[in-house]
């Protein structure tokens, strides 16, 4: 006969073994999900555009952000974290990226939204490269799941401009 310690061993290890494997399919099937967001950024107005006294340009704008990710959601995402980035090129660096704006995204109800809002965080730049430059707006996400590897994706919205001169 086998001993109580022994069936219990044996008991918890199939039980485990079972959760694994329900686990490894519940992230397998996420990558059968071909997701389709879709974003739109309307910058609305330059609330102010100024030099700092320490040198550094400063933005403020007033943004209508509207976002469909409610295809990002299965039963295996447990939230997705967005973020709105301004992306700019500098003569010392290839990339900069300012977050202007972020939010969690609870559930698949509120994953078609809309807002209205100024930058949530501070557009600086370090120096006086803003004047007249173009940037690109990016809505990032990442999706947290429940069980497996988060996943990240953006979306790259072109053809903004700030002003040539300071207001």
């Amino acid at each position: 006969m086998h001993s109580f310690g022994y069936r219990a061993n044996a008991l918890l290890t199939f039980a485990v073994t079972i959760l694994a494997i329900l686990c490894a399919f519940a992230s397998l099937s996420d990558n059968l999900n071909v997701p389709n967001p879709s974003a739109h950024v309307q910058v609305l107005s330059i609330n102010w555009f100024q030099k700092q006294p320490n040198g550094n340009d400063e933005v403020s704008l007033t943004l209508n952000v509207s976002a469909d990710l409610q295809s990002m959601f299965t039963w295996n995402t447990k939230q997705v974290f967005v973020f709105l980035a301004a992306e700019y090129e500098t003569p010392q660096n290839s990339l900069n990226q300012v977050s202007l704006w972020d939010g969690i995204i609870p559930s698949k109800e509120h994953a078609k939204f809309w807002t209205h809002t100024a930058n949530k965080y501070r557009f600086i730049d370090q120096g006086s490269n803003l004047r007249g430059k173009e940037f690109n707006l990016t809505l990032h996400w990442h999706v947290m799941p429940k069980t497996g590897k988060m996943f990240a994706d953006k979306i790259v919205m072109t053809g903004y401009r700030l002003p040539d001169e300071y207001r």
